[in-house]
């Protein structure tokens, strides 16, 4: 008995430890730092993969755009459909695991793509490439997708402005950390170490030490608790508020089959994804204003960031070091394009430690000097380190440019989404179309409740003479036909009510999915141009130069950003 309360005692602690607010921060973003251990780590690794087993460099930078251009089709789709499921797990974290689950897919296909290839068909060259490819895109497509519900999760747990920016700002800092630690796992020597007789050589003991350390990461999201959310009720019928009348099935539940129930639940969820195109179409129409701004201003900043990222250790090596990529190995030129390479990886790495900093004192520094200071002061920062890199021979000059661009690169993780956590927090103020749940459904008692009083069983006539209740599936006008303009405006208060409840059910997962689409899109847009304008320019300073020319572009478009209420008359949204 005493051992039976200790074992209940233990389990209600640990419950209350995980419901605690840290505690649930620390766990959501948990999942950031093992993503972006992933993706740094993956991504890096790839490009000498997919030339080892002899794909030409042209065709490995589109392999590596696979993922971003596919993101950019199924972001908003999955940022609209996390917005209207419903299951015992919550509205995100359904959308995470399965992401999730095409992570640790990709991480055991890549490094184990020519054992596969050996046990399909005998000509395991073309093969072995289809697998490396597949791997890659899985990996790039769900790391990165998976992030806007986890973003919309984080958003979810904590609603408050300064709450949020808190959260969001640990969510940067994790993003930063995983990145310092995914890029410093490729660059040792795996084959001599004590794990390499265990896991096996470089590739397959870097890829199970990202599963062994990812896997880890996706099961402290078990012990998340998503916050409940009130659903707005469409009016449906004079009895729709009684509870003393169930619905049918649930009358029924008691000796229908289960299977029939789940499979009932089943069909009932793909009917729910097949409409969803037409949904984001209309999600996709009606962005607001103030999150068009944002996506613009957010688009130019990070493909002036991506431009940078993408192609620096590429400009480092050959416009400093002035290296040959193409020479055979162990010629100089090949040896001062690979030093040129590691130094471009020290300023990468270097600009993580430097996001890391910032994102501990961004909270500080927000309260200080205002989320509008920040912001600019950020955008405007790139394009002076962008020039200077341009002009400048010195290699400790470009690096520690390239190090300080980590304060835009974490801002740009942190306030765009507060703010757009904001603008949900008060839809009255920023999104006066879309009013709040809780106004639409007072209303729609309002309404049901004068209509209950006056029309009790009333019928409406149609035109074909046959009758129907007031809440019969709706008809075209011209084919209504009423007795009274009472009765009008009552059929016109039930169309207001299905309008409000559309526009109620914009959730912020949709928002972010359209900031998450900017940040896809500036990697796509780069990899497509820069190879080109760098052939036609003969030098790798075209890298900088259109970077910096990004960064100016962004700073007129930062200006318009909506960051408190008093600019919401300066720019008459």
């Amino acid at each position: 008995m005493l051992r039976c309360n200790g074992g209940m005692a233990q389990r209600a602690w640990v419950s209350m430890l995980f419901q605690n607010r840290k505690a649930q921060l620390l766990l959501v973003n948990s999942l950031t730092f093992g993503l972006e251990v992933c993706l740094a780590a993956g991504i890096t690794y790839v490009p000498p993969l997919l030339l080892e087993v002899g794909v030409e460099e042209k065709f490995m930078t589109m392999v590596l755009g696979i993922g971003p251009v596919l993101g950019l089709v199924f972001v908003p789709l999955i940022g609209s459909a996390s917005d209207q499921w419903h299951s015992s797990y919550g509205r995100r974290r359904p959308f995470i695991w399965v992401l999730c689950l095409g992570v640790l897919l990709s991480l055991l296909i890549i490094p184990h793509a020519q054992r596969l290839a050996s046990l399909i068909a005998l000509d395991t060259r073309s093969l072995e490439i289809a697998f490396l490819i597949t791997g890659i895109g899985l990996l790039d497509f769900c790391g990165q997708v998976c992030f806007t519900p986890l973003e919309a999760l984080l958003s979810d747990l904590f609603k408050e402005p300064d709450n949020c920016r808190q959260a969001f700002a640990m969510y940067s800092f994790m993003v930063s950390l995983g990145g310092c630690i995914g890029y410093l796992l490729p660059a040792i020597d795996w084959d001599s170490s004590f794990l390499a007789p265990y896991l096996g050589r470089q590739e397959e003991c870097l890829f199970s030490l990202l599963t062994i350390i990812f896997l880890s990461c996706v099961l402290a999201t078990a012990f998340v608790t998503e916050e409940v959310v009130a659903q707005v009720e469409v009016l449906a019928g004079p009895a729709m508020k009684d509870s003393s009348k169930s619905p049918p099935l649930a009358c029924c539940s008691c000796w229908l089959p289960k299977n029939f129930l789940r499979t009932r639940h089943l069909v009932q969820a793909f009917r729910s994804l097949c409409a969803l195109a037409p949904r984001l179409h209309g999600v996709c129409c009606r962005i607001p204003k103030v999150i068009r701004q944002l996506f613009v201003a957010e688009f130019c900043s990070w493909m002036a960031l991506m431009t940078f990222m993408l192609f620096y250790t590429d400009f480092v090596g050959e416009g400093l070091y002035q290296g040959v990529p193409r020479a055979e190995p162990g010629t100089e030129a090949r040896r001062h394009y690979d030093e040129g390479i590691r130094m471009g990886s020290l300023g990468l790495f270097l600009q993580c430690i430097i996001s890391i900093i910032f994102s501990t004192i961004m909270d500080r520094m927000v309260k200080q000097f205002g989320t509008r200071m920040v912001y600019l002061a950020s955008v405007a920062l790139f394009p002076l380190m962008a020039i200077i890199m341009c002009f400048s021979q010195s290699v400790v000059i470009v690096t520690v440019s390239a190090a300080l661009t980590g304060f835009p690169f974490s801002v740009l993780q942190i306030l765009p989404y507060t703010l757009a956590s904001l603008y949900h927090h008060e839809k009255q103020i920023y999104l006066p179309k879309y009013k709040s749940k809780e106004e639409d459904a007072a209303q729609l008692e309002k309404k049901h409740g004068f209509l209950k009083s006056h029309l009790p069983g009333q019928k409406v006539t149609y035109q074909n003479g046959h009758g129907g209740s007031l809440f019969s599936p709706p008809v075209s006008g011209s084919a209504l036909c009423v007795s009274s303009p009472c009765e009008v405006s009552l059929i016109m208060m039930v169309g207001d009510s299905d309008k409000a409840a559309a526009a109620a059910s914009r959730g912020i997962c949709s928002d972010l999915a359209i900031l998450d689409s900017a940040f896809l899109l500036s990697q796509v847009i780069p990899s497509l141009l820069m190879g080109s304008l760098v052939q036609f320019t003969q030098s790798v300073t075209a890298y900088m130069a259109s970077a910096t020319g990004f960064g100016l572009v962004a700073i007129y478009f930062a200006t318009k950003v909506i960051f408190d209420k008093s600019d919401m008359a300066k720019y008459s949204v």
